[in-house]
């Protein structure tokens, strides 16, 4: 005979997504190829709201658009809000991570914002005038030798690469515009300026001050369940193989953190 089994409630779960470092398609970053598995698995856990923790300076535009889009899709399909929760930094691409959230919050000290696009290199022809080596290209179509470093700088080169930029800072605007609508402030705020904690809320680049786990508890309760989910290294550089591209990238990610004073 069966027994009756009267309804029980569970209680709520929240995924806990954690974004940490910058964005790009090589190993050991964020992009989208590595985080759709662990994006689509948070959503299919039919949870009470979903949530983002993010520390990143930024890094490549469309990595950060196809994460945050994916993030999107889900939840509209779904019908799940998210929240983000900032630690030292969402700038640039990182902003835009947090931007696929319903609500963002940060801590009184973190720092948002840098809705700009850039293009950063070195120039090196007179050092090697000084050391007598001679720049030999040969190239079919005038544009294959487009800003190169060991060339000096020329105007037109300058004007092309912000036609290239402009594209993509619009697309940044848009993005930010199309999710905190008017919630924001009415200030120049895609300048590439930022803000830390409370400002960033005043100007509505964010809803509050607010940490993770209080947080959630205010909005689901005490008996919320935070289950985390994250990238995993890949075997290669657990074991400290690939040390070359490993220690370039982690050069790379320095000066990223750097520009902030992180």
């Amino acid at each position: 005979m069966m027994k009756y089994i009267p309804f029980v409630n569970k209680d709520p779960v929240v995924p806990v997504i954690r974004l940490a470092g910058t964005i790009g398609s090589g190993r050991n970053t964020l992009n989208d190829a590595g985080l759709a598995t662990i994006i689509e698995k948070a959503f299919k856990m039919k949870p009470a709201a979903v949530a983002l923790v993010i520390n990143s300076p930024g890094g490549s535009p469309v990595q950060s658009s196809l994460i945050a889009a994916r993030v999107r899709r889900l939840a509209i399909e779904k019908s799940i809000l998210v929240h983000a929760f900032v630690e030292d930094i969402a700038a640039s691409g990182g902003y835009w991570l947090a931007c696929a959230a319903d609500q963002i919050w940060v801590d009184a000290s973190s720092i948002v914002g840098s809705i700009g696009v850039i293009f950063a290199s070195f120039g090196f022809p007179e050092l090697m005038a000084k050391q007598g080596v001679e720049r030999r290209v040969v190239a079919m179509g005038k544009s294959k030798s487009f800003a190169d470093p060991f060339l000096p700088q020329k105007p037109e080169d300058i004007e092309r690469l912000k036609a290239l930029q402009t594209p993509i800072h619009e697309a940044f605007i848009a993005h930010v515009k199309a999710r905190r609508g008017n919630r924001l402030a009415d200030a120049d705020l895609f300048n590439a300026d930022i803000w830390v904690g409370q400002r960033a809320v005043d100007l509505g680049l964010t809803d509050g001050v607010a940490h993770l786990v209080p947080k959630l508890k205010s909005l689901y309760g005490d008996k919320v369940k935070l289950v985390p989910l994250g990238q995993k290294r890949g075997l290669l550089s657990r074991f400290g193989l690939n040390m070359a591209e490993d220690a370039l990238a982690s050069v790379e990610e320095r000066a990223l953190w750097a520009r902030y004073g992180l």
